[in-house]
């Protein structure tokens, strides 16, 4: 082999190499949750984390942070537009202050039953739609949809249906929830999370929204007040999984198509593993004899919903995108008999 087709071949196994690294090039991100560490929705994105890894064989790495890690759980959305941080999985409704309409596609008080109807309208209704529109002028691609569930209503008195809200003092965060609430008669007040149990104990509040059934049974809120309403009728949040859109718009194809299934897979492992802690935590509690679960029936759920309409209504009118939100929302509603 002459020294010149010996240089030539070496040359064409050094591109080839090279080419082989540039195709086999590393992502690495810094994703921040709106959940504490330690908490089973973040066990559950870590786990994502890793079936994304392997499913793209190391080419996108996450390293997955708790709440407050990096900025306030509020701030993410600018942050993650400012490359401060690559990504988020958060609760949408605490962009409301950039836009109503993140209010009403984040968490439609009233509107879901089960997490596959709202899994359905994001991924097939018109949902993913909706949120890349409210994402992307904040420089962010919105990649896909999860949710912890139908949370369960704890209460110290049983409630059957709407006419049993009426006058009822219960604990529920400012927006949208606590409007829904009053609007069907009951009396909110805003309380912290950690101040619930103190409150319900004392007799402040005869009820809370605070979180799903599972984690109401493990902190003791359904010994205190013992007629908790599962499944509930309320409040289900959307959680989105969203990135900087530069970023996004860097990876390959099979990239992008890998991480949108990843996230699909995650959502239905999550609901189904937090749907199993719930089923397991009610036989708990059904069999001690103390805790009496109300299931409110289906009337009853279609009432309170036509009253939280009346409240979404109201947040439609606040902004052209959140009036895009209900007009889509209440199609998809109307379309499948959800109303």
């Amino acid at each position: 082999m002459t020294n010149t087709i010996r240089n030539i071949a070496l040359a064409t196994v050094a591109s080839l190499a090279l080419a082989g690294t540039a195709q086999a090039e590393v992502h690495k991100y810094k994703f921040q949750s709106s959940d504490p560490a330690g908490n089973p929705n973040f066990i559950l994105q870590q786990n994502w984390t890793k079936d994304l890894a392997k499913r793209t064989d190391n080419q996108i790495q996450i390293e997955m942070m708790p709440v407050g890690s990096v900025v306030e759980h509020n701030e993410t959305l600018d942050a993650v537009g400012a490359g401060i941080l690559d990504g988020i999985v958060t609760d949408i409704s605490y962009f409301a202050g950039k836009d109503p309409a993140f209010s009403l596609l984040g968490n439609p008080v009233g509107a879901w039953s089960s997490p596959a109807q709202l899994l359905d309208f994001m991924n097939n209704g018109g949902g993913q739609e909706l949120a890349n529109d409210l994402f992307q002028p904040y420089g962010l691609h919105y990649v896909g949809s999860t949710t912890t569930g139908l949370e369960s209503l704890v209460s110290k008195v049983p409630l059957d249906g709407v006419a049993d809200l009426k006058g009822l003092k219960m604990r529920a965060p400012e927006g949208l929830v606590q409007d829904v609430f009053a609007a069907a008669g009951a009396a909110p007040v805003n309380l912290p999370g950690s101040e619930v149990y103190t409150a319900l104990d004392k007799g402040v509040i005869d009820a809370a929204d605070y979180t799903v059934f599972s984690t109401n049974q493990a902190q003791g809120l359904n010994d205190i007040a013992p007629n908790p309403v599962y499944p509930g009728f309320h409040s289900m949040p959307l959680v989105g999984v969203a990135m900087n859109k530069k970023e996004w718009d860097s990876l390959s194809p099979e990239l992008q198509k890998a991480f949108e299934e990843s996230v699909k897979t995650f959502a239905t492992t999550e609901v189904n593993d937090l749907a199993a802690a719930d089923k397991k935590a009610v036989a708990e509690a059904e069999a001690g004899g103390k805790i009496h679960i109300h299931n409110w029936s289906n009337e009853e759920r279609a009432k309170f919903r036509r009253i939280a309409i009346t409240q979404w209504e109201k947040v439609a009118q606040k902004s052209d995108k959140a009036q895009h939100v209900y007009d889509v929302l209440t199609a998809y509603l109307k379309q499948n008999n959800l109303l």
